[in-house]
């Protein structure tokens, strides 16, 4: 519905409300519609080819597996768009020590303040977990590479 007045435009988009229960078919396509920021350069290069339809035409040709989405993957992770804030010298010291030293151990400690510079630097909430494979890849890892770019 659109709706003109002498001072603004406004555009009303039935369904525009979140969906409460995510389990529901309306969730998923509010979810695919409305909430579709990219991560990164791979992100927008499949809307681009979704549009434009050439992704249909290379499934068309090539199948299923056409190894687009690895190479969307590897486009978002070079090119990733999100902006990390600086380290802290404090912060930067802290990770200097984790990453220079020789031990495949982390305490919980260490982990906790792992995630702690992770939220703030990535402006992000990361909770602490028990799967050392999840805290690896979605906290150490980024810290590190953060770290390694320094």
């Amino acid at each position: 519905m659109l709706q003109i007045s002498s001072t603004r435009i406004t555009i009303k988009l039935n369904n525009m409300k979140e969906p409460k229960d995510k389990r529901t078919k309306e969730y998923k396509e509010w979810k695919k519609n409305f909430d579709n920021k990219s991560k990164g350069l791979g992100d927008d290069i499949e809307k681009i080819t979704e549009a434009t339809g050439i992704k249909k035409a290379v499934k068309w040709a090539f199948g299923e597996d056409c190894g687009c989405d690895e190479r969307k993957d590897k486009l978002n992770s070079l090119f990733d768009y999100r902006k990390p804030k600086c380290l802290t010298e404090e912060e930067y010291n802290y990770l200097d020590v984790l990453f220079n030293t020789k031990g495949s151990v982390l305490s919980a400690d260490k982990v906790t303040r792992c995630i702690n510079i992770y939220n703030r630097v990535f402006s992000a909430y990361q909770r602490g977990t028990g799967c050392s494979s999840c805290f690896v890849s979605n906290v150490y890892n980024p810290l590190k590479k953060l770290y390694e770019n320094y």
